[in-house]
């Protein structure tokens, strides 16, 4: 690991040699952190601690144990999340080591480069005939439609894997082979695709409930012929902050009345007041989802749509919550949408 080497140093190490080590790396890094014998961490080191040290007349050939900071800011391995990366940010610490629960140091995260990997498992719905596209779905599957210089199931892909997403399955039925060789196993991607084949319509998510081998305990379920700059960091955050059973991602609709509109009692009679060509807004479900694992348990082997699941989850009182997006969205459902998209897309930054 190109981190660990550039940073990690061990505490018998001289003043001297890491003032060496520091000097090399220059300014943006301009820190080594300190291990004992047993690799367990121990210390931090910046060219502020040595020259601290060095007006207190420690000398330049003393261990650094002598002057490192014991009291410094680390992760644990099952606490990285990205609203912590984003507070190490904030702070300006960009390198920040990683340790279990021995205190043994794991990794050195680079906050200039690293990205938070979603540990969630993905189901990308895209089984559908896409009927309203016909003819341009007579030989193609919708989610293959191109959308610029790609299928729209593609940019999805590419901005999960961008994500640090590595498990995607695909649930496919109609022409559900050519996903299959589009995709194949994933690996060139450096991604795990796998497929989840309907023999008979299972509805809006009963296919999921085929999946057996869930490697997270979080599913993020998402129809695969959106086009959409939803921030997934944002809607999984949420989702665990809140500690919600299932999370929507919802879509805002703007409903102007073009007149005055009174509100009167149940007698139809006695205006109460008086609105002058108000604004309602609406949310839909935009047809993202996250749910813990356990949740699949409640999807019967029968068909069965993801509103099925949300009534029964709030008839159990499960916690469910709302997202809204405040990005992009568009569900390519008929043509007027698909030539939308074509203009969309050069303007968005998927």
């Amino acid at each position: 690991m190109p981190e660990m080497n550039n940073h990690l140093i061990p505490e018998t190490l001289t003043i001297k040699e890491a003032l060496s080590i520091i000097d090399e790396q220059g300014l943006i890094a301009n820190v080594l952190f300190v291990v004992n014998q047993e690799q367990k961490l121990v210390g931090a080191l910046t060219d502020g601690d040595i020259r601290r040290g060095l007006l207190k007349g420690i000398g330049i050939n003393e261990t650094v144990d002598q002057v490192m900071m014991t009291d410094f800011k680390y992760l644990q391995q099952d606490n990285i999340t990205p609203q912590v990366l984003e507070y190490f940010r904030k702070e300006g610490i960009f390198f920040v080591p990683v340790v279990d629960s021995n205190f043994a140091l794991i990794e050195i995260l680079n906050l200039y480069k690293y990205k938070f990997t979603l540990p969630v498992d993905v189901v990308l719905m895209a089984g559908g005939k896409g009927q309203r596209l016909l003819p341009l779905t007579q030989n193609t599957p919708k989610p293959l439609l191109k959308i610029g210089e790609k299928p729209i199931i593609e940019h999805n892909v590419d901005r999960l894997a961008a994500h640090g997403v590595c498990n995607i399955y695909l649930s496919i039925n109609y022409l559900g082979d050519q996903l299959v060789n589009h995709f194949g196993d994933g690996a060139s991607r450096e991604l795990s695709i796998r497929y989840i084949r309907e023999e008979k319509p299972l509805g809006t998510i009963g296919s999921v409930k085929l999946v057996e081998d869930f490697e997270n305990d979080v599913i993020l379920i998402m129809n695969s012929d959106l086009l959409t700059t939803i921030d997934f960091y944002e809607f999984y955050t949420e989702f665990k902050g809140q500690d919600a059973d299932m999370a929507i991602a919802a879509t805002s609709y703007h409903v102007d009345i073009p007149y005055a509109v009174m509100e009167v009692d149940g007698d139809n009679t006695t205006v109460r007041s008086l609105k002058e060509k108000p604004r309602y807004t609406y949310y839909s479900s935009a047809g993202i989802y996250l749910m813990k694992r356990s949740m699949v348990a409640h999807i019967p082997d029968s068909f069965f749509d993801v509103t099925d699941l949300i009534e029964t989850l709030i008839g159990m009182k499960k916690k469910v919550i709302s997202f809204p997006i405040l990005g992009y969205w568009l569900d390519i459902g008929k043509h007027e949408d698909y030539r939308k998209a074509q203009e969309d897309i050069k303007h968005l930054k998927l």
